[in-house]
């Protein structure tokens, strides 16, 4: 018999996001299913999944893919709730952008009918970025939900990942037009940049790139002029506060630090001497992004209460990638 939380579904378990979602539901006491993309031959390792407390008894482990959507059926079966953390991600831009957003939007609007079909989901908590809100040209204003990216001045001006920008836009306005006409609950929670620890066996893209000044990924430099961060436990928090909450509407920031690159280099050399990282005078060189604020004014009136701060989400992302040995 299951526990007095019932059963949810996370999409895209193997994930950063998504494998600490799972770990956070665990904890919470939630059974959870979760989608992993077809393997035919086994060579996946799953086992930083197999292995979290509590998951021999309520994790369940299923294929679905995306371009298949009608694979998520299993999976959805008999869930409360569920989390589609899971989209394709092509920051370089090796297809084109029509390409993946047809397949992002087609992907969950078939995975919202089969949690419409099940009759037992109540809530679905899209996991939106904030991509989808801060790309519009409008620099100098703070950002709350209000907000969104502008398709057009994404394919016009082609700043970085515009492709997964306009994926995510269009697929967030989709869910919510959805959810609108047939009666679904759908909420959406939009994250920054995703920082602190991960269970997945790889570093994380986000974590990569805010440990750019220390791994001495250059390349990676214009992204840190004025990034917004958050730690990766806030988040999951964040879904599942969506998930429980009595009446959530709507969109929901998360994003609770900005910090600038002058910041960032600070708290590195001051804490973390034993690495070589660019002086402060090079780095006044570096040319790339200002990001707007991002407001999560909403999220906090609505009772979310965030952990942590910037200097957590570098010491837990640093000490896990220590004992990675990814530094």
């Amino acid at each position: 018999m299951e526990g007095k939380k019932g059963r949810v579904c996370v999409t895209g378990g193997t994930g950063f996001l998504g494998s600490w979602i799972i770990k956070t539901l665990l904890e919470h006491g939630y059974f959870v299913n979760t989608t992993v993309r077809f393997d035919p031959e086994r060579k996946r390792d799953l086992t930083f999944l197999t292995n979290l407390p509590g998951a021999s008894e309520k994790l369940q482990i299923f294929n679905a893919d995306l371009s298949n959507p009608d694979s998520f059926g299993a999976a959805v079966e008999g869930c409360i709730g569920v989390f589609h953390v899971a989209t394709p991600i092509d920051f370089q831009a090796k297809e084109p952008e029509e390409v993946v957003t047809k397949r992002t939007i087609d992907g969950a609007l078939r995975l919202l009918k089969i949690c419409l079909n099940a009759k037992t989901v109540k809530r679905v908590v899209y996991t939106s970025s904030a991509s989808a809100v801060i790309n519009n040209g409008k620099e100098d204003e703070a950002m709350d939900e209000s907000f969104w990216s502008d398709v057009d001045f994404l394919r016009t001006c082609k700043p970085y990942a515009w492709p997964y920008a306009v994926s995510k836009t269009l697929t967030e306005k989709a869910v919510f037009e959805f959810g609108e006409q047939n009666g679904l609950e759908v909420v959406s929670l939009i994250p920054s940049l995703v920082h602190g620890p991960f269970v997945c066996p790889n570093i994380p893209g986000s974590v990569a790139l805010l440990l750019a000044l220390l791994l001495g990924n250059k390349e990676d430099y214009g992204m840190l002029l004025r990034p917004h961060l958050v730690h990766v436990d806030d988040v999951a928090r964040a879904h599942i506060f969506l998930l429980e909450h009595s009446n959530p509407k709507g969109r929901y920031n998360c994003s609770p630090c900005l910090m600038t690159i002058e910041e960032m280099h600070e708290l590195l050399s001051t804490n973390y001497p034993e690495f070589q990282i660019p002086t402060l005078e090079s780095l006044k060189e570096i040319k790339g992004f200002k990001l707007p604020d991002l407001s999560s004014k909403k999220l906090r009136d609505a009772g979310f209460e965030f952990k942590y701060g910037i200097k957590e989400m570098f010491e837990d992302a640093i000490q896990c990638c220590k004992e990675k040995a990814y530094l």
